[in-house]
């Protein structure tokens, strides 16, 4: 099957953490880009990145293949270091026997991958990647318009 090959670049960012934070996703697929981001009013980072993820995922409406680049070694390592795998096998449990964290999320996003063939990259953070520097601007933004609706609330 010749499917999509799509690129996905994620960031979260959090003011406080927890606290107020934003999350962002640019997708592109031959020379199409898509941009899109989104906020809670208090959350954490690592939720954040999670967040973009799934968000990115849920505008994929067909099977693709994928590679999502990321600078969060939360979501990257759990895929490449197969911690979801065990995880899921210990009744998601880490290691030391205490509950995952961020459980609904983690699978909230394994149901949106089930459809594609997805890989991860771990890319560096605010480093010389335009698109994970675009990402983080576009959460910073989110996190910064949620503040502010919070405090004019």
């Amino acid at each position: 099957m010749n499917r999509k090959r799509i690129s996905i670049y994620t960031d979260g960012a959090c003011s406080g953490n927890p606290g107020v934070g934003g999350w962002a996703a640019l997708l592109m697929y031959g020379d199409n880009k898509k941009e899109i981001s989104g906020s809670a009013d208090y959350t954490t980072n690592n939720r954040m990145e999670l967040m973009a993820v799934i968000e990115a995922l849920k505008i994929v409406k067909e099977p693709c293949t994928i590679i999502v680049y990321s600078d969060s070694t939360y979501v990257c390592n759990a895929f490449i270091m197969k911690w979801i795998d065990i995880w899921s096998t210990n009744g998601w449990k880490t290691a030391s026997g205490k509950p995952v964290e961020n459980i609904d999320l983690w699978e909230d996003l394994l149901i949106h991958m089930r459809p594609h063939d997805i890989s991860f990259e771990k890319v560096r953070g605010h480093a010389d990647n335009p698109y994970n520097n675009r990402c983080d601007r576009l959460a910073r933004a989110a996190a910064k318009s949620a503040a502010k609706s919070i405090d004019n609330q």
